[in-house]
């Protein structure tokens, strides 16, 4: 039964999660957006990327090609390339794709409580699939996002000092989308920085693919960050969907900040009191975050699951 969709603004560890969700067999058909590069770009990769692994079932559609209120974030291309896929293969493709946001609402209303959405870059294609079908939670089976940062091991945002990449990016969809009542789980950085592979690591992968387009970061990486590797921040979405007993979850409301020096920073609730006279989080739903998990686990995981593709 293919019951997942992959919402990407695909860069390096974007391939990594698609990747993934392709070796699910249960991957229905990828959106894009903005995000990491602009929505001609993303397109063009995710279809570039369902090519080199011979996918030929599974399609693209087009996303949001700008956030709700802010501008666009321009990439410079010094993590991921000009091309968002470490400026190693041509892309002949296309950006031309049928309409994500009808795709998302009309897959939903098909199919009442069995898709799950996993979103791994900007919220945008959400928000607005939420303000075309306002049952859209009650629809959708669950929705599992890789974003925010709340500040565990010092990780509250690697965008600004308080906001993560995914959040900033549109902050106002994330905060849209926060406040509605999806049976939603968010994997922030303060998880996704525990789980790192180093080359080798991808080398043991035996995907060619995978390990050209990463070569661009691990150049970065090793410049900037003093380590040949990198976060597969977005992969864990798809270890989830799979594994969620590998992950310790946690139940709050999240909001997010829509102006000011914390623009798209994320909230939690961290008071046990019951009677703070201003609480800003009553009355909202919560959803899981997940700051802990068994990091040992989900790089097995996702060594066998890779390995497994190739037999």
């Amino acid at each position: 039964m293919r019951d997942l969709i992959l919402d990407t603004d695909i860069g390096v560890d974007d391939a990594y999660a698609l990747r993934l969700a392709l070796l699910t067999g249960r991957l229905l058909g990828v959106t894009t957006t903005y995000g990491n590069e602009s929505i001609d770009k993303t397109t063009k990769n995710a279809k570039l990327s369902l090519r080199k692994w011979q996918c030929q079932d599974v399609g693209v559609c087009r996303g949001a090609s700008q956030p709700l209120v802010k501008p666009r974030i321009i990439s410079d291309g010094h993590i991921f390339g000009q091309d968002g896929l470490g400026d190693h293969y041509e892309n002949p493709e296309t950006p031309d794709a049928p309409d994500a946001i009808s795709y998302i609402v009309n897959c939903a209303r098909e199919r009442p409580g069995e898709i799950t959405l996993a979103t791994i870059g900007p919220l945008t294609n959400l928000a607005l699939a939420l303000n075309l079908e306002p049952r859209l939670p009650s629809l959708l089976r669950q929705v599992i996002s890789m974003g925010g940062a709340f500040g565990k091991n010092g990780h509250t945002g690697n965008m600004t000092h308080f906001a993560e990449f995914n959040i900033y990016c549109d902050p106002h969809a994330a905060e849209q989308v926060f406040a509605a009542p999806f049976n939603h789980v968010l994997i922030p950085i303060d998880m996704t920085h525990d789980v790192i592979i180093d080359e080798q690591e991808m080398k043991a992968y035996q995907d060619d693919f995978l390990y050209n387009i990463s070569l661009f970061y691990l150049d970065f990486s090793e410049k900037y960050e003093k380590f040949r590797g990198m976060c597969v921040h977005d992969a864990l979405t798809l270890v989830y969907f799979e594994h969620p007993e590998f992950f310790e979850e946690t139940r709050t409301p999240i909001a997010v900040s829509t102006a000011g020096i914390t623009l798209g920073q994320t909230h939690r609730r961290l008071s046990s009191y019951q009677s703070i006279p201003d609480d800003v989080m009553r009355g909202r739903p919560e959803h899981t975050v997940i700051l802990n998990g068994d990091v040992k686990a989900i790089k097995e995981f996702m060594l066998e699951r890779m390995l497994g593709g190739k037999a």
